[in-house]
């Protein structure tokens, strides 16, 4: 086929697919399109410059230091947009706020450590990158229609870029493959900037369908949603066997079966049992990893006893380590002499640790690994509360939860425009029962106290029918 045709067809497919799966009977914000954006462009894509030919790709330490011009425009309007939109509605952003102490402290402590950082300027940037992630999770938590509004964000990050990574692989060579590897192995990247940013947006989206897919047993207006889902489903799978990301993989099908699992009604009669498949999963993740359980599956996986020289550079980069109390400094590790040296170490030239608890140990040291730990434990106790009021959107919830903390064994998984960490932030945030509700009113409480006063008996058909228009 050739590329041109190839291009209207999947752009009619994904209509199509947005057509299927669209519920008229929700009504989510259109404020919803900006953390689609932030994720899209800023965490799950290419930077946009790269896109518009404007740059080439950051090779060198420098280009680092320097950063782009075009997405820094780029990540300041959405942010202040999305922060005016908190400002409406600032009485649900200050109930979630004074909810979730640990995550605020850690972002805080993210942004203090500007001060100590041998790149403050740099480092300052970068945290506020990072508080765009926290700005962008509150407006998909705070929307009206919450589980409505988390629905759409999934599909939406899910039918852009997932069509458009198989639509570059296939018919735009140059765009969706690259070359690495002293041998010039072909790798598949889609959309992103290499293998494992493919595979971390498979993850998130692949889970939101399975997510969608397990809820879909109990809908009523089933067939376009599940024929949708299914077929999101289905090129997500693929570009996990094209794409060869085995991290992304083991976590997609571990927390899959979390979500599956939850799902099951003879959990959710004793929901007691929640934790039993979470501590299945990280404790078959970490066994396997850690303590040489398994090591010949991770082996059949296609990967070594060192998890391809994972093990030999993490040992490098804790011989590096100057201060192991308060780090380097908030994203600073993987800048200047530092990135020089492990470069000419490394034919692969790392800008990351690919391990999520190492990553913040080198950037934020002892005391924010701590302060993760902090937010982690937290963080499942609100997940936890979250699945015993809403088994639904619980189970979602879960299932992030799992898959970052299992991505962070190989990955760096707490990194700001990250879309795990995203989608992690939004599961361990507390939701205030009172924000909760997944429908606001739209009756007038004026009308509502004449209704009441109009009612002169207060039988219980009566009393059911206020609480409806209320």
């Amino acid at each position: 086929m050739p590329p041109g045709i190839a291009t209207v067809a999947c752009l009619v497919a994904i209509v199509g697919l947005f057509a299927l799966d669209r519920d008229e009977n929700a009504r989510t914000s259109k404020a919803l399109w900006l953390p689609v954006l932030w994720v899209s462009l800023a965490g799950g894509s290419r930077i946009v410059s790269l896109w518009l030919g404007l740059e080439s790709p950051i090779k060198s330490a420098e280009q680092y230091l320097d950063g782009s011009p075009v997405e820094r425009a780029l990540y300041t309007a959405l942010m202040a947009i999305g922060v005016i939109v908190l400002m409406g509605r600032g009485r649900e952003v200050g109930e979630i706020l004074r909810a979730n102490g640990p995550t605020i402290v850690f972002f805080v402590y993210c942004v203090a450590s500007v001060l100590w950082s041998d790149y403050p300027y740099v480092a300052f940037k970068r945290s506020t990158k990072a508080m765009g992630d926290l700005v962008m999770v509150l407006i998909v938590l705070t929307d009206p229609h919450r589980p409505a509004a988390v629905r759409r964000f999934l599909t939406r990050i899910g039918l852009v870029l997932v069509p458009v990574s198989i639509l570059l692989i296939k018919y735009y060579p140059a765009l969706g493959q690259s070359y690495s590897g002293m041998e010039g192995n072909v790798r598949y990247i889609g959309i992103a900037t290499d293998k494992n940013s493919l595979g971390a947006i498979c993850l998130v989206v692949g889970l939101g369908c399975v997510w969608r897919l397990a809820e879909g047993r109990k809908g009523t207006r089933k067939t376009g949603m599940l024929t949708a889902q299914g077929a999101l489903l289905a090129m997500v799978l693929w570009l996990f066997w094209k794409v060869n990301s085995l991290t992304a993989l083991a976590c997609f099908s571990l927390a899959g079966g979390v979500i599956v699992v939850t799902s099951l009604p003879a959990l959710r009669r004793r929901r007691a049992l929640v934790h039993l498949p979470v501590a299945v999963a990280l404790c078959f993740a970490g066994a396997a990893l850690f303590l040489n359980v398994g090591a010949e599956l991770v082996e059949t996986m296609g990967r070594e006893a060192t998890l391809t020289g994972r093990t030999g550079l993490w040992e490098k980069l804790l011989a590096m380590t100057q201060n192991p109390l308060l780090g380097t400094g908030f994203e600073s590790f993987w800048l200047g002499t530092r990135l020089e040296e492990l470069a000419a170490d490394y034919w692969w030239h790392p800008n990351e640790a690919h391990n999520g608890y190492l990553e913040v140990f080198l950037n934020l040291g002892w005391l924010g690994v701590a302060l993760l730990g902090f937010v982690m434990v937290t963080g499942y106790r609100n997940v936890v509360s979250a699945f015993r009021r809403d088994p639904d959107l619980g189970g979602l919830k879960l299932g992030y939860f799992v898959a970052g903390t299992m991505y962070g064994f190989t990955e760096a998984a707490f990194r700001m425009l990250n879309p795990v960490w995203i989608l992690f932030v939004l599961a361990v945030v507390a939701v205030p029962k009172a924000n909760a509700s997944p429908v606001r009113s739209a009756t007038p409480s004026r009308f509502r106290h004449s209704m009441r006063e109009r009612s002169p008996d207060h039988s219980p058909v009566r009393r059911k029918q206020d609480v409806s228009l209320g």
